[in-house]
């Protein structure tokens, strides 16, 4: 850990308007002698966590962890999990157990080292072709992207299935649960057909979150918008689901469906403007147009050509129609006071930004304009020695934002951190990624709160963590 970053985060507090001040930490020996260090080698499916071999996470005192499913093992489909574990939701199972939905940033064949079909796509032939949303232009190799699904035990620890249920897609990022009990994956690409794809991609699929299924027919949900899409919320009072776009220049989107908790039914999708500042630049690079605490009234736009074969969506919308820029929208998670949203190189310092949006009493109506819908700037570090670079994120049941960082590998940052950011918007670390350099990702809770599960995105680790939830704790 570099000195001046311990430093700053011990003695430091944010002046900034919607900062309460920052925690305070522990020299480098206080922190190691806090660390929980309980972690457990890759968990195969229908087994109970063994003795640990190497640390996963550090974490407060009182906590512990261990992996629930790992890149290599063999699912209870006969194929392999796959690597590059990003977004995840958390859902109720049967007798208490928890179905995680997870997905897997891949591509194609030159990806497929990583993917569910073994290294030379050994595994694809005892796989239904029918079920992958893009075969590929030949018999040996398919789109290696899609989700992945976990039952898991809680009481006893135990994963007891792992299968694919989601095949063919590319860069499965981010997403969100739904109310309905599924989660939306998000293709991060706008990828076209060329010699190895067959099929358009940039598209999100509906994904249940079942425990007895197998890999889904996909269904690509192209009302909502062909775009580089990252992460998705939806708001259970009215089936409006707000989207993110990740891309220094991007939109914040929201799909008003026909018929809710039916997205392929068709819908309209929109995007985000402020009233009073036509083709606001949000992103505060060249000036400080918002700072944190600040509220804006917005509209939304209607987005006509939305399947965007030119991938101009974020154009036509800042250009023409005045819709708000925002600097890399990423995680996207629906909360008791509103939807946040990470923006990963917001800010003067391209730090990262943390948005919120609270709907209109009548979103999505007629009368909207009575009373819109706000938007606040929550918090805007603008310093690597709180944050660096926000990403994945989502919500505790007590209100507080766990939110992964995501620098791994650039700037010669080495570690990577999840940090943890109080309704009133003090910021600390929660856990440190202590196995590698790759980034921290799809932390989502367990239904009853008491277990967050994240992602160590390569070679790709589910880990659980545990331990007292309530009261002050960090790093």
């Amino acid at each position: 850990m570099h000195s001046t970053r311990r430093a700053l985060l011990r003695n430091s507090s944010a002046v900034a308007l919607g900062f309460a001040g920052l925690r305070a930490l522990g020299g480098e020996s206080v922190a190691k002698a806090q660390q929980a260090t309980a972690s457990t080698e890759p968990a195969q499916p229908a087994t109970k966590s063994s003795p640990a071999r190497r640390r996963l996470l550090d974490l407060p005192a009182g906590f512990s962890c261990w992996a629930v499913s790992s890149f290599g093992e063999m699912m209870s489909d006969g194929l392999r999990t796959p690597s590059l574990a990003d977004g995840m939701a958390a859902f109720p199972g049967k007798d208490g157990r928890v179905i995680l939905v997870r997905n897997h940033e891949l591509t194609a064949a030159d990806q497929k080292r990583y993917g569910p079909f073994g290294d030379k796509n050994e595994l694809l032939p005892k796989f239904d072709r029918s079920l992958l949303y893009d075969p590929g232009t030949s018999n040996d190799h398919a789109s290696q992207g899609g989700t992945t699904t976990i039952v898991y035990n809680p009481a006893t620890r135990t994963t007891e299935r792992v299968f694919l249920s989601l095949a063919g897609t590319v860069r499965n990022c981010a997403g969100g649960p739904t109310p309905w009990g599924s989660w939306i994956t998000c293709e991060e690409t706008v990828q076209m057909p060329d010699e190895e794809y067959a099929r358009e991609h940039g598209y999100n699929f509906d994904v249940p979150a079942s425990a007895a299924g197998g890999p889904i027919k996909p269904v690509p949900l192209k009302a909502m918008g062909r775009f580089n899409h990252e992460a998705v919320a939806v708001d259970p009072a009215t089936g409006i689901v707000y989207q993110t776009e990740d891309r220094e220049n991007g939109l914040i989107y929201r799909f008003i469906p026909n018929t809710p908790g039916e997205l392929a039914a068709g819908g309209k999708l929109q995007a985000l403007r402020v009233i009073d500042a036509k083709s606001m630049d949000t992103r505060n690079w060249r000036a400080t147009t918002i700072k944190p605490g600040d509220s804006l009234a917005v509209a939304w736009e209607d987005i006509s050509d939305v399947e965007s074969p030119d991938d101009d969506l974020r154009y036509v919308g800042f250009y023409v129609q005045g819709c708000a820029r925002f600097a890399r929208g990423e995680g996207m998670w629906h909360g008791k006071d509103g939807i946040y949203f990470a923006c990963t190189s917001g800010g003067s310092m391209r730090r990262g930004q943390i948005w919120r949006y609270v709907p209109s009493p009548h979103e999505g109506t007629t009368r909207e304009s009575t009373a819109p819908g706000k938007l606040e700037l929550f918090v805007e570090p603008n310093d690597h020695n709180i944050c660096e670079n926000c990403d994945n994120l989502t919500i505790a049941p007590w209100g507080d934002l766990f939110v992964c960082e995501d620098q791994a590998g650039k700037r010669n940052i080495p570690e990577q951190y999840l940090l943890r950011i109080t309704p009133q918007g003090k910021i600390t670390r929660f856990a440190r990624n202590a196995m590698n350099n790759t980034e921290l990702a799809g932390a989502t809770f367990s239904p009853d709160g008491k277990t967050l599960f994240v992602n160590l995105f390569h070679p790709g680790v589910t880990v659980a963590i545990t331990g007292p939830w309530e009261g002050e704790y960090s790093l």
